[in-house]
């Protein structure tokens, strides 16, 4: 709630600073000598002036807190109940759409462990309501302990469920 607020106030701030004229004009000189002075040539212009290419302010979209959670972390479970391991990371095509997830399954503590790939829709994110509930996933811990170990800049062999996988284009 309160990163919501200081994104609402943050984004006042910055219009507000859009918007607001220079009063640089209107102040007082600051001593006699100065308002002896010969008096300086006008402002070319008093109507500030902004780039062609200034950007438009961003737009504010407010996510309630039970309508949406992060997933990095995440402990992940099978149907069964299963210990799967953790998410990791996020896979996502060129496109930006999210295509699969990196889990830190076996292991114990961390060591042992390797990363695996399953397809985003292998997994189920519909008990999730706080930081302590886990994401399942439509696989059981044999399958996921057959999968190849997902390392960058290599191909990515990704688990799915029930076939409904569809292969990445390679990149050129």
């Amino acid at each position: 709630m309160r990163a919501i607020v200081a994104l609402i106030m943050g984004v006042a701030i910055v219009a507000g600073l859009a918007a607001a004229p220079s009063h640089a004009a209107e102040d007082p000189p600051a001593s006699q000598s100065e308002a002896n002075a010969p008096p300086a040539q006008p402002p070319a212009s008093t109507v500030p002036v902004t780039p062609k290419d200034a950007a438009p302010p961003p737009s504010v979209t407010i996510i309630g807190a039970s309508e949406a959670h992060g997933v990095l972390g995440r402990d992940v479970r099978s149907a069964a109940g299963e210990d799967m391991g953790r998410i990791v990371d996020v896979i996502v095509d060129r496109t930006g759409h999210v295509r699969a997830a990196a889990i830190d399954f076996g292991g114990f503590l961390g060591v042992g462990s390797r990363k695996i790939v399953v397809d985003w829709n292998a997994l189920r994110f519909g008990k999730i309501a706080n930081k302590k509930d886990s994401i399942t996933l439509e696989l059981t811990k044999a399958q996921v302990a057959a999968a190849p170990e997902y390392k960058e800049d290599t191909p990515i062999v990704v688990l799915g469920a029930s076939g409904s996988l569809q292969p990445l284009q390679a990149i050129q």
